[in-house]
């Protein structure tokens, strides 16, 4: 088996993959599967391509009324609404709307009679979900599948890799990471997992042999005023930010589950701990203080 390392730039982050493969013809087309996969799936589901499906989606909520939807889409929309099920509504894929109010570039903390105005068009509860027709009784709502597709996208690419034989490997999408399999010789991939607030830091480095891992937290978009630090993940019920948790990394066997119990995690404020215990997967949490904790970091102070 030989090593192949391919390094890439998609969904707006920096991508990699590393793969064994008993020939370079192999690796070079698995790798140009998953990347045309990665791509097709950017071009259907990013809000930023006036052409995608899901800009076409966003048409109809705009003005109000209904679309059947294609079954890979029907099949993201069951999982979001089980998220948001599960949740107690804290994961909701129509809370997107919200950053149009906060423009985290702009210095400027948004009114809440702002708020208040974006609010009433958030809400997957006010959507009918009945697979496979979408209807938007409210005008002027919309989808964001960004928290569900990346994910989505790294689960995929294992898939990808095992139909064409390889069983060895790890996955990188802008640090949403899927095992393929062990290294060649048994060893598992060591994956690091970064502060929130000192990029050269590591909170804790896994020994991974399967599964997929996902983080979320207010690592880069956010604003400072008066001393009070503003991150993106917003909350859709209150439409402000989340305030107590600074980051949630959490241990899946779908990278897709890991990446949504991370952000639910996340807006669970003071409940995070909690709720994340009850999940059962393994996990890590810090605070805005720089309380850590969760099962990932008990094992790290026992193997201290």
């Amino acid at each position: 088996m030989k090593f192949f390392h391919y390094a890439f730039k998609a969904m707006g982050t920096p991508c990699s993959m590393q793969l064994y493969a008993r020939h370079v013809s192999v690796a070079k087309a698995t790798s140009r599967l998953i990347i045309q996969d990665i791509e097709r799936l950017e071009a259907k589901y990013s809000r930023y391509l006036d052409g995608s499906y899901l800009s076409k989606i966003n048409q109809i909520g705009l003005l109000g009324g209904e679309i059947r939807v294609d079954p890979e889409t029907a099949s993201l929309l069951d999982y979001a609404a089980t998220c948001h099920r599960e949740s107690g509504g804290l994961f909701d894929i129509t809370s997107g709307i919200l950053r149009h109010t906060w423009n985290f570039k702009s210095g400027l903390i948004p009114t809440q009679e702002a708020i208040n105005a974006a609010l009433k068009k958030v809400g997957w509860h006010k959507l009918r979900w009945e697979n496979p027709v979408l209807i938007f009784p409210i005008a002027g709502m919309e989808l964001d599948l960004g928290g569900v597709v990346k994910e989505y996208a790294v689960d995929r690419a294992v898939t990808i890799c095992w139909e064409a034989g390889l069983r060895n490997g790890m996955i990188n999408l802008g640090g949403d990471i899927r095992i393929v399999g062990p290294h060649t010789d048994g060893r598992p991939w060591r994956v690091g997992i970064s502060h929130p607030r000192h990029k050269d830091r590591m909170l804790q480095t896994l020994e991974l042999y399967e599964g997929g891992l996902a983080s979320s937290g207010d690592y880069e978009r956010c604003l400072t005023l008066n001393g009070v630090r503003y991150g993106h993940i917003l909350n859709p019920q209150t439409g402000w930010p989340v305030k107590r948790i600074a980051a949630v990394s959490v241990l899946g066997a779908l990278c897709v589950v890991a990446g949504s119990a991370s952000t639910i995690g996340m807006l669970k404020e003071d409940q995070a701990e909690k709720w994340l215990q009850q999940l059962g997967l393994p996990h890590l949490w810090v605070t805005v203080e720089g309380e850590t904790g969760g099962s990932l970091m008990k094992d790290l102070d026992q193997t201290n």
